[in-house]
Order: structure tokens, then sequence, then C-alpha cells
């Protein structure tokens, strides 16, 4: 009788085990199977880019905020996209967690993909597009400067201005002859150096340079202010007007004087040259020079002479046998220059007090 009892319980038992273990395998353990299958990285926040879209500046993004079971490793690859974030392709040799835009992404739009790897799985997520991609090319901020004389056989030097840019340009020059408005140039053949000799041709224009900054990302032009009109190397701007011309308030100036000899050491004839010009700085034709030496007794003058097409009047001067020759000496000369018709003593006439050495 015990053994029938005892049999009988232990069919029960085993079938109760049994129905916990088949409850167990369709709830808990069913469960954790399913969980095992979900232990690939998951992205709960996208990647993210941090830095100017413009080119050759560096993007940088964030691998975004992952949940997972084991630890991933992440993989980035950098993508170029229309200005609507569509029509994406990728960029060759872009994977690395950091981009330097590139010209081609010029008006493009980026964005960055970053794939999380471990045992369990492979899963991606991709960041926002940036903003349209513009070339940084330098600005000007400050104008290019000209330093130096406007004066023929002289330098000038222009500085290169002062540039924005996201890259260090390299600067090309180009010198301009221009009208003395500024408002009609020309380039000038050769002159593309940031230096410039003043040629005799640019007497009586002005001179400008135009400073060419360039980038990887572009380039851009700024033009200096002109400079004054230029002048011959005696000063005046070579321009040539008539005596007749020169009416008050303009007058006659003895600009320019030149003796030879230089230095009196003999009583032998003296060739004097005078250069008149007005106080516009013009050179002036047809004035009317005469020299006289001082004391009287010590030279003999001429009889007026007219100033030529260049402005120079010359005359011929002989010293006397009064003119002391030995050191500490000197022959003076009373020069006047006038236009004809006018009055001597008014007028536009002009005088000045010159002398040459002895000894």
């Amino acid at each position: 009788m015990r053994r029938r009892l005892l049999t009988r319980w232990t069919a029960a038992a085993t079938i109760v085990v049994l129905a916990a273990l088949g409850a167990l395998a369709s709830s808990g353990f069913a469960q954790g199977s399913a969980a095992q299958a979900n232990y690939a990285p998951t992205n709960t926040t996208p990647p993210a880019i941090s830095g100017s879209a413009q080119v050759g500046q560096t993007l940088t993004t964030t691998t975004g905020t992952w949940t997972y079971q084991t630890a991933p490793t992440f993989a980035f690859q950098w993508q170029r996209c229309n200005e609507s974030g569509a029509s994406c392709t990728l960029i060759t040799g872009a994977s690395a967690s950091t981009y330097v835009v590139q010209q081609a992404d010029n008006a493009s739009t980026i964005r960055a993909v970053v794939t999380a790897l471990n045992a369990d799985g492979t899963t991606s997520a991709t960041s926002a597009q940036t903003a349209a991609v513009g070339g940084n090319g330098p600005s000007n901020t400050v104008l290019p400067a000209i330093t130096g004389t406007a004066k023929a056989g002289s330098t000038l030097t222009t500085t290169p201005g002062t540039w924005t840019s996201s890259t260090t340009p390299t600067f090309a020059y180009a010198w301009q002859r221009c009208n003395t408005t500024g408002d009609a140039c020309a380039a000038i053949t050769g002159a593309t150096a940031s230096t410039y000799v003043v040629q005799t041709v640019d007497v009586g224009s002005t001179l400008r340079a135009q400073v060419t900054a360039a980038s990887t990302q572009g380039t851009a032009s700024a033009t200096s202010a002109q400079t004054a009109a230029v002048v011959t190397s005696s000063g005046s701007t070579g321009s040539v007007v008539p005596a007749a011309s020169v009416t008050l308030p303009v007058r006659l100036v003895i600009d320019r004087i030149q003796f030879q000899p230089r230095r009196l050491t003999n009583r032998g004839q003296i060739l004097a040259r005078f250069h008149i010009a007005d106080t516009r700085g013009n050179s002036v034709s047809g004035a009317l020079v005469y020299a006289i030496g001082l004391p009287y007794a010590w030279a003999k003058g001429g009889p007026e002479v007219t100033s030529g097409q260049d402005g120079w009047a010359t005359l011929s001067i002989q010293p006397t046998r009064n003119l002391p020759l030995g050191r500490g000496h000197s022959l003076v000369f009373f020069v006047r220059a006038r236009v004809q018709g006018q009055d001597v003593l008014a007028g536009s006439s002009t005088r000045r007090l010159v002398q040459v050495l002895t000894g």
C-alpha cells in the first residue's frame, strides 16, 4: 500500500516540476533569449557637428550617445550633400572624427555618419547636416598704402594692406598710371612688384597700386589711394605752359639753377642756366630771363633770353678782370624772369639772388 502511494506522489511531483520548467521556459528564459538578441548598440542621441562650414575650417563630430551591453568602437564617415541635405555621397578618405572643409565642398552641406560596433552587432547614426559651405576667401580691412615721393627717378613702395582670411594669402601687385582725378587708370606694363621706380613718362600723372590677395578659398583685390601728380626730378609736374598764360595770382618761379663751371678758378666765360616754372608746378616756355653780376664791375651780363620748351634759359656771362679769384669770394647774380607785355616790376614776374663761388 505504501509503495503504491509513494509511486503516485513521485509521479505527481514530476508532473509539477515539468510544468514549472515549462512555465520558466515560456516566460523568463524565453525573455532572456529575446534580450540577448537586442545587445547591439542603440543610438539615443545623434552625433553633432561643431565648427564653421567654411572652406579651410575644421569640422568635428561627436559620437553621439549610445546604449549597449558591451562597449563599442566607433567608425566615422563624412558625406557631402546638396543644400537640402539629400543626394549625399561619401567623401573619399574622410574617415576621422574631424574633417577639413575643401574647396569641392563649396555650396554643399556636410554631415557625419558614426557607426558603433561591438560583439553583438553594428548600428549607424547620422548627424544633422551643416549649413551650406561658403568660401572664406581674403577680405581687405585696411587699404594698401604707398610711401615715397612721386618724383621721376624716385622709388615708391606699397604695403599689401590688412586682410582677413581663413588661410594665409599670397599677394600680387600691379601699378597703375592715372589722370589727376584718378578716374582713368591703366596698368603699367611690367610693374608687378611691391616697389616701383617712377618714370619720366609718369610726369604729370598720378600713380596707384592694386594688391590682389589669393588663397585656396578665392581671391580679392584692393587699391591704394592715388599719389600726388608726379613731378620731374627738378620738382615740377613737367607740363609746359606758355608764359602768356601765366597771370596773377599765378606767378613765375626760378626753381633751378646750374652754373658751368660750378666754381670759378679763372675769368673764363660762365654758362648760367635757369629753370622757369609757375606756382602751379608747370614749366614755362617763352619767359624773358635776365641776369647781371653783382657788383656790376665784376661781370658783364647779356640781353634777356627766352626760356625754351623745357623751361630752361641759358645765358653767357663774362667775368671781368676785377673779379677776385681767391677763396672766400663769390660772384652774385641778380636774376629776373618776366612775362612779355606785363609790368616789369609787377605782374607775374619774379626775382632771385644766386651766387657761384670762386677759388
